[in-house]
């Protein structure tokens, strides 16, 4: 008889990993089985050899897979579990394809990409100097710093072919499915097969996708969202994260894992190389790999020699006389629009709100909507005619008369793409207009519609964050930024670095050839220094002055981050246990610890449910793990290295 340490994909008892199975046969390290837990079926991951306990044991009820999964997965897996304080079964849950035990038919869609006609890319000085220093820094991680337009696709592209030609594999994240289309167009070009991987599948397609990485016995490129790393791949050469700033790398639900993180870690015990690429990367990350001495690579040039920068013309919003034509559309904005339509030309609309209004009231008694789960104003849609809630997606009616006053006379204020989408539909009727946002049916996002997008058939893009990062568009002419400092006002350490990573970004969508190219960009804080830095594309200056700030309030990369969310029933009651656990902090954190809080969270109530909270701080990340023992084990929710405090 055969023992082993299984850890099931559920959690069976807080504080236990792992339970000893038995099995007649030997069973790899890696494989995964089924084995039951009580009256329940469960899958298990085998961790471990052991030998033969004391008591009784359940013997393993099916084997799922032959392949087991890779010693590096493994590893990783125990790591995430580990480093983010996290139970074993909530990573192995995450790191799995659903559907597991069914059988399994390809399905009507491929889940390759099949091989475009092959391009001959001819390199620039900078792409060739940052593809031989990648090369001879050996395994390990490197930051490829690039403008917009430098071209770090064809880098990755690149070493992926070294990975392939040493017959090892290779997997590119990208932030949002929204650029897998971009990619994988790019990349089919010089591959013959790719893994696209990404949550707009189907759960056969994901499994599917999973067992022929699991069964390959070539190496193979795959694409996707930051999941992509729990691709079981057998081999692993290299790992480049694209965009690798955007905070969509970290998951947002247990387990909270940073990808890049990840990716450092699965390509250590692979002996890989990890590019993170960005031409806007987060201050703490470069901070830490200018500490470390590890390699940071620039592309301060275009890919193309005959680009010509965009002419960036900025509007003071708060001026009047610039919007008389226009509540919230400036007069250059439109007499931009007009002009790049008018040569048969694209543009591109960027406000990071979604909905119409953001606000609905009454202008007698003033009386607000708003969520009564949330106690949040509701969001104006008036596409569906409906108030919805963007944090638990409540929705009522829109009031004809307000339900206090019966005064007929309701107001909306605030602005969202979809007023920007219909305003624009009244000037321009005859024009081919597309939104695209996190309202935006998954068969007509950018993934789905990128091929409009790039050949133009698309006259006006109007958007969110969704469409500000990381798409070429060879016909786009004009951006108008509809207010440049929205989010400025949000009271979180990040705010100004995430404002300029935005404008940089979205600006960056033009100026990428000879054709002359607009900016517009509106804002009520022109003169704010993460607007002037995120016009002019300074990321230095912006570093350097981002980095003595967060020195001076002690936040990363200076100190490491435990937010702490205290989640009750009752206002009362999220107070004081709130009050509770800080003062049991206080009483056993060494003295370098720093204790703020408790506060009420930014949203403070969500679903019926109040929400107060603690920052903790400390130079040392093993204090925050160790302050972690003293959390209650039900009420209570906490993130390691948080990358917003909101």
């Amino acid at each position: 008889m055969n023992y082993y340490e299984v850890a099931p994909n559920a959690i069976v008892r807080l504080g236990a990993s792992t339970f000893t199975y038995a099995s007649e046969h030997p069973v790899k390290v890696g494989s995964l089985v089924v084995i039951s837990v009580g009256k329940k079926n469960l899958i298990g991951l085998i961790m471990k050899e052991t030998t033969k306990p004391q008591y009784p044991v359940k013997a393993i009820t099916e084997i799922i897979e032959a392949t087991p999964l890779p010693q590096p997965l493994l590893k990783s897996l125990e790591w995430i579990a580990e480093y983010y304080n996290t139970p074993l079964a909530t990573v192995v849950q995450a790191a799995l394809p659903r559907g597991l035990t069914k059988k399994r038919r390809p399905p009507a869609g491929a889940t390759t990409v099949n091989h475009r006609k092959r391009t001959n890319n001819v390199l620039t000085k900078d792409q060739s100097r940052a593809i031989d220093t990648i090369i001879e820094s050996g395994s390990g991680t490197t930051i490829l710093h690039g403008v917009t337009g430098s071209g770090k696709t064809l880098v990755y592209i690149e070493l992926a072919k070294r990975a392939l030609a040493e017959d090892r594999s290779a997997i590119i994240l990208v932030p949002e499915i929204a650029l897998t289309s971009q990619l994988v167009s790019e990349f089919s070009h010089h591959f013959p097969d790719i893994l696209l991987t990404h949550s707009h599948q189907t759960e056969a397609e994901r499994h599917l996708v999973w067992q022929q990485a699991l069964n390959s016995t070539q190496p193979r490129i795959v694409i996707g969202p930051r999941s992509a790393l729990f691709i079981p791949l057998a081999n692993i050469g290299l790992i480049a994260i694209d965009e690798f700033h955007e905070p969509s790398y970290k998951q947002e639900q247990a387990p909270r894992y940073s990808a890049s993180q990840l990716a450092s870690i699965l390509a250590k015990f692979h002996k890989a190389k990890v590019v993170l690429g960005s031409a806007t990367p987060n201050v703490a990350d470069y901070y830490r790999a200018e500490k470390s001495n590890r390699p940071i690579v620039t592309m301060n040039t275009p890919a193309r020699q005959d680009t010509t920068a965009p002419n960036i013309q900025i509007v003071d919003m708060t001026k009047r006389e610039n919007f008389s034509h226009h509540q919230f559309l400036s007069n250059q904005l439109i007499e931009a629009l007009k002009s790049t339509l008018g040569r048969g030309e694209q543009s591109l609309v960027f406000h990071n709100r979604r909905g119409t209004a953001s606000t609905t009231l009454c202008d007698k008694c003033g009386w607000q909507s708003g969520c009564p789960r949330c106690y949040v104003p509701l969001t104006l849609h008036s596409d569906k005619h409906k108030l919805r809630c963007h944090i638990c997606s409540f929705e009522s009616a829109v009031p004809t008369s307000c339900p206090s006053c019966h005064n007929a006379n309701i107001i909306h204020k605030g602005l969202g793409t979809k007023r920007i989408e219909a305003e624009l539909k009244k000037m321009f009727p005859d024009k081919n207009i597309a939104r695209f946002d996190g309202d935006t049916a998954s068969d007509d996002g950018v993934d789905r519609r990128y091929q409009e997008l790039y050949s133009g058939d698309i006259d006006i893009i109007i958007g969110t964050q969704v469409i500000a990062k990381g798409l070429d568009l060879p016909h786009l002419r004009t951006v108008g930024i509809v207010q440049a400092d929205a989010g400025l006002g949000l009271p979180d350490f990040s705010t100004p670095e995430r404002t300029f990573q935005l404008l940089a970004q979205v600006i960056g969508r033009v100026g990428r050839s000879h054709h002359a190219t607009n900016v517009v960009v509106q804002s009520y804080q022109p003169s704010n220094i993460a607007v002037q830095d995120g016009l002019t594309r300074n990321y230095q200056d912006f570093y350097e002055r981002t980095l003595a700030l967060r020195q001076h309030t002690n936040f990363p990369p200076f100190t490491h981050l435990l937010k702490l969310v205290c989640v009750y029933k009752t206002e009362k009651s999220a107070v004081q246990n709130s009050r509770k656990l800080a003062d049991t902090l206080k009483q056993h954190a060494p003295d370098r610890v720093e204790i703020l809080g408790p506060t009420p969270a930014f949203y403070e109530r969500i679903r019926d449910t109040y929400r107060w909270q603690l920052t903790v701080k400390s130079p040392n990340r093993q204090d925050l793990i160790e302050l972690l023992k003293h959390l209650p084990p039900t009420h209570w929710q906490y993130e390691l290295d948080p990358t917003s405090l909101l």
